[in-house]
This record gives structure tokens, C-alpha cells and sequence, in this order.
């Protein structure tokens, strides 16, 4: 008994200990954030924000004055480490810095809120590229896009619009397009195309990807006058999203790159966004670029004789799928034969879904070929017997193309005994009910 008591004070003494170890832990920091020295200052905004506790959101707060740079830049990164909705306001605050640099962190930082990881791959990531390193950053397009079904609030897109028309640099301007973009902001379509009549390519470019993935194809016409220009990087986004966004005003210039373009790549690109246009009447092109030397340009032609929907050319995909060597040109041709009405190739590209190589060429075929009924019927039965890879692609394919009655077969699998697959079905009647 005696030594019961001996061990229960032990204890107490024990956990009072690492609580008073804990307090001044926390306290020290707290204290310093006023400390003179800015040396304090910034490390004990940076162990504060490790604790990620949104209660000290408003001590940190006023750093946002700090006469020193780099304090400024440790409050926005504290800022953005604790991370709650209650960080949003302060870092819309943050963008109004005179400093480039804490611009872009703070973007990134209200980026990273709606896709979590993001301050990873941003400028801000780590203070000692401070100054260095953000055009090569933005030289390489960011992929990411949050997902549909989340709703941005429309002051984080506004103060976004703002830096795209008045940030403190140019590169600071890029960045505020490259982030409405991966937020689907079409509140700053305006800035956006204002941007692009910028004389630098880097604004011009993220501008350009920002209006491919919002996707409103109303301003798809806004971006054929640069695909005159005499800038590659230009051109290739360019070209890359009037493909996206269907834009029939683009066709005679694409035909004119085509056909007279000295650059292999723009040639090539040209051909590929040509060949996602419905109806374009390219077929005679097309036809003639079948028996190219590069395979995604006899890709591209299978793709677009599909979309130029002559039921005559159902004879010639086929035999172009039973000659093609190359597994993406073949796919390419997989997709026409189905677009053209034989439903037989669906399995094929549905195999595709198991490759790591070919997965994400299979998928988008899926996608626009499961607008049409008889084929997004044809998917429901792999959904449920197919393998992990080809049931957790196939529920992004009917997110994206699903109707009402593809809810019921998703919800099916969100009980799914592999995780991922549960996880993708969930996503996927999310997106797929804020699509509906």
C-alpha cells in the first residue's frame, strides 16, 4: 500500500514536472517575440509556430510591422505552419508586405491552406533561399490543382487579383497567377488577362496556365493572339491550353504552326491541341500524319480523325491500333476506335489503368469517352472487378463524367477493404455531387 502511495506521488511529481517544463517552454518564446534583439525574435516565432496552437495566431500577428525583414518572413511562415482557417486572414494581410519575397510566402502560405504541403514546393519553403532561386522555381509549371468540390473564399482570390496586377516584382506577380490557378479562381480572370499583354514571359506563362485550369472556355478566344509570339515558352502554353479549352477561333493559326512552324516541339503541340477540337475539319491532316516518325504526333492524328467523327474512319484506327508499335500511340488509337463506336477497345484502355507508364493517358480517353451513356456503362462493372489501380482511376473518371446513377456504384466501394481505393470512391462522389 505504501508503496502504492510512493509510486502515485512519483508520478504526479513527475507530470507536474514536464508540465512546468512545458510552460516555460512555451512561455520563454512568447516573451521573446518582443525581445530587442531580432535574432530572438525570430527563433521564438519560429518555435511558436511549431507548436501549431491557433490561440497564438494574434501574438504573432503584429511581427507582420517588424522593422526587420526576416522576422516578417519567420511571422508568415509561423503563420502558415499552424494553418487553420483563422491563418487566412493574416496572411491576406502578409501579401500587403513591400517586400517581394514576403508576398510570395504569404501566396503560398494561403495556396498551402486549400492544398496542404504546398509551402514544400513554394519560394518560401526555407528562408535561406531568401532573395534567389524564384525564377527558377516558376520556370517549371506547377501541376497541382485543388480539387473541385473545395470552395476558396473569394477575399483569398481577391487579394491574389491584386498582387497579379500590383505585386512588388514580376516574379511576385507570376506567383499570384500560378496560385489563382491551382485555386480555380475565376474571380481573377480579369488580371489574369490583363497579364497577359505583360512584356515577361514568366507572367505571361503562369498567366496562360492559370487560365487553362480555372477552364472557362468563354476566354479561350483571349489567348489566340499569342500564339503568334515569338517566345517558345509562350507559344508551347499557348498552344498547350487552346487545346484544353477547345478553342475552334484557334484553328487556322494552329494549322499555320503545323504546317510552316520551324520548331519540331511547336509543330508537334500544335497538332496534339488541333486533334482535341471537335469537328475541326482537319481530317485530310490528320490522315497524312498517321505514318509519322514520332509517335505522339501519329497519336495525335488518331485522336483527332477520332474527333472528326466520320463513322468511315472506324476501319482505319483499327488497323492503325493493330500495326502501332508504340503503347501511347496505340492507346491513342485504342480511344479512337471506341470514339468511333466500337465499345470491344474499352477493355483495353481500362488494362492501361495498371500501368504506371500509361495510367494517366488511359484515363483522360476515359474521362471523354464516358460522357457518352454506352460507354459509362460499360465501366461500371470493372469498377467493382477490376484491379486496385483500375477501381481507384475509374472512380476519378466518374467524378469527372458521372451522372446521378454513378453515385450509387461509388458508394459501394467506399467500404472497400484497400484503403486507397475507399479514399478515391469518397473523393469522387464528393467532387462528382459538386459537379451535379
Amino acid at each position: 500500500m505504501k508503496s502504492g502511495r510512493v509510486l502515485c506521488r512519483f508520478i504526479l511529481s513527475t507530470v507536474g514536472l514536464l508540465l512546468l517544463q512545458f510552460s516555460f517552454a512555451v512561455s520563454a518564446p512568447l516573451q521573446d517575440l518582443s525581445h530587442k534583439d531580432a535574432r530572438k525574435r525570430m527563433k521564438a516565432t519560429e518555435k511558436i509556430g511549431r507548436l501549431k496552437d491557433p490561440k497564438h495566431i494574434p501574438l504573432i500577428k503584429p511581427l507582420l510591422q517588424d522593422p526587420v525583414v526576416k522576422v516578417r518572413a519567420k511571422a508568415v511562415a509561423a503563420v502558415t505552419s499552424i494553418g487553420t482557417q483563422h491563418s487566412l486572414s493574416v496572411l491576406r494581410l502578409a501579401t500587403n508586405d513591400s517586400i517581394s519575397e514576403i508576398q510570395i510566402m504569404a501566396t503560398d502560405g494561403l495556396v498551402n491552406f486549400y492544398y496542404p504541403g504546398y509551402v514544400r514546393k513554394g519560394f518560401g519553403a526555407s528562408l535561406k533561399k531568401f532573395g534567389a532561386g524564384i525564377k527558377n522555381r516558376l520556370a517549371q509549371p506547377a501541376e497541382v490543382i485543388i480539387d473541385p468540390y473545395l470552395k476558396v473564399s473569394p477575399d483569398v482570390i481577391a487579394v491574389l487579383s491584386r498582387l497579379i496586377s500590383n505585386g512588388a516584382t514580376l516574379e511576385s506577380r507570376a506567383n499570384a497567377a500560378r496560385a489563382v490557378g491551382i485555386l480555380r479562381g475565376d474571380q481573377a480572370l480579369p488580371q489574369l488577362l490583363e497579364a497577359l499583354r505583360s512584356k515577361d514571359t514568366g507572367l505571361i506563362v503562369e498567366s496562360v496556365q492559370a487560365v487553362e485550369k480555372i477552364g472557362d472556355v468563354s476566354v479561350g478566344p483571349s489567348l489566340v493572339f499569342l500564339l503568334r509570339d515569338l517566345d517558345e515558352r509562350v507559344q508551347l502554353s499557348v498552344v498547350k491550353a487552346v487545346g484544353q479549352l477547345l478553342v475552334r477561333e484557334s484553328i487556322p493559326e494552329l494549322v499555320g504552326l503545323v504546317k510552316s512552324s520551324n520548331n519540331r516541339k511547336i509543330r508537334r503541340q500544335a497538332l496534339i491541341a488541333l486533334a482535341k477540337i471537335p469537328n475541326s475539319n482537319q481530317r485530310t491532316t490528320f490522315l497524312m500524319y498517321l505514318r509519322d516518325k514520332d509517335h505522339q504526333i501519329r497519336a495525335a492524328a488518331a485522336e483527332g480523325i477520332a474527333r472528326s467523327a466520320e463513322p468511315r474512319d472506324l476501319a482505319v484506327v483499327k488497323e492503325v491500333f493493330e500495326r502501332e508499335k508504340n503503347e501511347s500511340a496505340r492507346l491513342s488509337a485504342a480511344f479512337a476506335a471506341v470514339y468511333l463506336g466500337d465499345l470491344s477497345y474499352i477493355n483495353y484502355l481500362v488494362d492501361a489503368l495498371s500501368s504506371t507508364f500509361h495510367r494517366m493517358e488511359a484515363r483522360p480517353f476515359l474521362v471523354e469517352l464516358s460522357r457518352k451513356p454506352a460507354v459509362l456503362e460499360r465501366l461500371y462493372q470493372p469498377l467493382i472487378s477490376g484491379t486496385n489501380d483500375q477501381r481507384r482511376h475509374l472512380a476519378y473518371v466518374l467524378s469527372r463524367s458521372g451522372t446521378k446513377k454513378s453515385i450509387s456504384h461509388l458508394e459501394k466501394l467506399t467500404h472497400d477493404s484497400e484503403p486507397r481505393v475507399a479514399r478515391a470512391a469518397i473523393e469522387a462522389i464528393k467532387t462528382l455531387q459538386a459537379r451535379l
